[in-house]
């Protein structure tokens, strides 16, 4: 009998992937950052974090400075075009880079800026659509879990059941759907500086919400909005872990969980 030679293992295709991390993250939570590297890796991407990459330009873009933003996103479409993908683990940013970014250029510009559109992808979306994750070696998420929609992902990023899928197939959890869940919760990048008073109203009736689910966990996709949730929770004592989704799918870190004060 001949030798047969043994069958190589079909692999995922490796794909190339650029995190761009947030300044929010960067500055306030990085282990959003190291979560997302995780789970991408997990995912059988190769995962480069550019070291000089810096805000998207949303905060002027959404303050009506389009001459700021401008140079800003030029900056980002240069550094990001050499991937196959951009992933970003928030909504907001990711409906800069694919959605607004277009609308600030013409002519090469508006060409390269449309060509980064369409490889720009949101955490959790990428890992639904793109890169599913393999199955989970370690035991389900013993918690009860509620989940916050953030207004760009939802509206920019048509993101609602990829985390869900993400936080069952991954952590065996199902979610105390929140009432009235895909209202705002306040936050608004600047709005919820110069409009403070109806800012922290939209907050409390987002945990009162929380709290009525019997929630241990108030998950979301953007660190802009679990910021704003974490802060006004701490200033009401009230016992509620707040976490990134992308801390929780990588393994929910040991550490306390977004303002909380024993951090």
């Amino acid at each position: 009998m001949q030798n047969q030679k043994p069958k190589r293992r079909r692999t995922r295709p490796r794909r190339d992937v650029a995190l761009m991390v947030t300044c929010l993250a960067d500055l306030m939570r990085p282990s959003v950052g190291f979560a997302a590297v995780r789970l991408l890796e997990r995912a059988g991407c190769r995962v480069t974090v550019p070291e000089r990459q810096t805000c998207c330009g949303q905060p002027a873009y959404n303050s009506g400075d389009v001459n700021a933003a401008v140079p800003v996103a030029r900056a980002v479409i240069e550094m990001f075009e050499p991937y196959d993908y951009v992933v970003i683990p928030s909504g907001s940013c990711a409906g800069m880079l694919s959605r607004h970014y277009p609308a600030l250029f013409e002519g090469e510009w508006r060409d390269r800026a449309l060509a980064l559109a369409a490889k720009t992808w949101e955490l959790t979306r990428f890992l639904t659509e793109v890169a599913p994750l393999p199955p989970p070696k370690r035991p389900p998420l013993d918690a009860t879990v509620t989940y916050h929609d953030g207004c760009a992902g939802l509206r920019e990023q048509d993101i609602k059941q990829q985390p869900r899928q993400l936080l069952l197939q991954q952590c065996g959890v199902e979610i105390s759907e929140l009432s009235q869940t895909e209202v705002c919760c306040g936050f608004g990048g600047t709005f919820c500086a110069k409009m403070p008073a109806i800012s922290t109203k939209m907050a409390d009736d987002k945990l009162d919400s929380a709290v009525a689910t019997g929630a241990d966990i108030l998950l979301g996709g953007d660190l802009g909005c679990l910021l704003q949730l974490a802060g006004r929770a701490r200033r009401r004592g009230l016992e509620l872990e707040i976490r990134h989704v992308a801390e929780v799918l990588a393994g929910t870190p040991p550490g306390p969980g977004i303002g909380d004060p024993s951090g």
